[in-house]
């Protein structure tokens, strides 16, 4: 039976990709974790013999511990952040639990280093329309959700990325970017090892919005139409990505629990009166 300060993996895995979700944090020792340098999406990994100097960044939200199997450092570490006034909770049976269960584990091989904050930090062009929101929404609700995304002129991603350590995505000649016929979100799922029904169903949508192939999913074509629509609305790209965010979330509930719904006003055939 899950304790009142752990989580069970079945309730975290409903909570990672959604606005919901609270801060992971894997403090995994370096042996395990070397054994196997995946993490929970949306983790971030810290030192759990330092956690009185970075238990404040976690202020007024919520927490999940990670550790290997979930007992003493995780346990020990949610105490602490307890005391310190943070609502904590450890992840019941840690990755082990996690793997075992077959809950999808992020790939770190070719995640950018991060900045002296702990944020990975991307720049690509200004004026984003499909794939340039739903890769940032891809990484900030399953990779990194602190990552910083620089909007910038196209002549001038590649001078800003070498100048302010950001990683370019979603322009010609990059590692993040179009391969063949998918495009930079199919890119990101394939790279981080994401392959849950439900994002591999959004990257059809993504990919068919981007590419003008809106047959591959009949969804397609609403996605380009709302993301012009929101591209017409915002003038400024952070601004436009911040809203467009929770299009994407709603985009991923329907893939993940909602795509076999229908929906229709039922009408009973008699004169209503109002």
């Amino acid at each position: 039976m899950t304790s009142p300060t752990e989580i069970s993996v079945a309730r975290l895995a409903r909570l990672i990709g959604t606005p919901e979700a609270p801060a992971i944090i894997d403090i995994c020792i370096d042996e395990d974790f070397a054994a196997d340098p995946r993490l929970v999406p949306g983790s971030q990994r810290r030192d759990f013999r330092k956690v009185d100097s970075w238990a404040s960044d976690y202020l007024n939200r919520s927490v999940v511990v990670v550790c290997h199997k979930g007992k003493k450092l995780s346990q020990g570490v949610v105490a602490y952040l307890r005391h310190e006034g943070i609502a904590s909770e450890s992840l019941e049976g840690g990755v082990v639990a996690w793997r075992e269960q077959g809950q999808e584990l992020v790939k770190i091989d070719k995640l950018p280093p991060r900045d002296a904050k702990g944020r990975t930090v991307w720049v690509t062009r200004q004026r984003p329309k499909v794939d340039r929101i739903a890769c940032p929404w891809l990484i900030k609700r399953f990779v990194d959700p602190s990552a910083v995304f620089l909007f910038v002129a196209p002549s001038e991603v590649t001078a800003v990325g070498e100048r302010f350590n950001a990683v370019p995505f979603d322009i010609d000649d990059v590692f993040w970017s179009h391969r063949g016929e998918t495009c930079t979100f199919d890119t990101m799922l394939t790279e981080f090892g994401l392959t849950s029904p439900a994002l591999q169903h959004l990257a059809r949508i993504v990919r068919g919005a981007d590419t003008a192939r809106l047959d591959l999913a009949p969804e397609a074509a609403g996605l380009l139409a709302a993301s012009l629509g929101y591209s017409r609305m915002y003038k400024d790209d952070i601004a436009q990505l911040d809203a467009a965010m929770m299009m994407y979330d709603a985009y991923y509930r329907w893939c993940r629990d909602a795509s076999d719904e229908s929906h229709n006003w039922p009408t009973t055939g008699k004169k209503t009166s109002i």
